[in-house]
């Protein structure tokens, strides 16, 4: 073999390999033969579509109903197809179009507006009601003080 034929068949770096195929038996590190790490990571983390991207893919596979295109857009994509036929639903059902990334967890407490302007009415009228007892405080010093005497108020049955 010449040496250019020989500079095709080297074996690229590990980053420029990373995410790319490669020969059987050629390990990401790129030698053959070479033990894979037996550590593994302490969560899985799932994969995660945005609805753009699952919009995307829906009409590729609407579009190539070629022999063996399917297929080959799932193995392109690395999708099962259970994901097109759950994504085919959450677009038919109209899901996927208001699909926006949404935090997970308990969901905000979101109050009637009904329920704060009626806690404002109520600060109103306690404000209120400082005002005129402090008022009636004033005037029963006033009386004591004049010697003027009061009456006290006649109680309704309604009271």
């Amino acid at each position: 073999m010449d040496r250019t034929r020989m500079e095709r068949f080297e074996v690229k770096d590990s980053a420029e390999m990373e995410g790319a195929r490669r020969a059987t038996g050629v390990s990401a590190g790129g030698v053959a033969g070479e033990v894979p790490s037996p550590e593994v990571a302490e969560k899985a983390k799932r994969r995660q579509f945005s609805p753009e991207y699952k919009l995307r893919v829906l009409q590729q596979a609407d579009e190539g109903r070629g022999e063996g295109q399917m297929g080959a857009l799932l193995r392109r994509e690395g999708l099962y197809s259970s994901h097109l036929t759950t994504w085919r639903r959450q677009r038919d059902t109209g899901a996927l179009a208001g699909m926006r990334a949404r935090k997970r967890g308990p969901k905000g407490h979101h109050e009637d507006p009904r329920v704060k302007q009626q806690a404002r009415e109520i600060v109103r009228l306690q404000r209120r009601l400082q005002q005129a007892e402090t008022i009636i405080d004033i005037q029963k010093k006033v009386a004591g003080i004049l010697g003027i005497p009061l009456n006290a108020p006649d109680l309704d049955e309604n009271d």
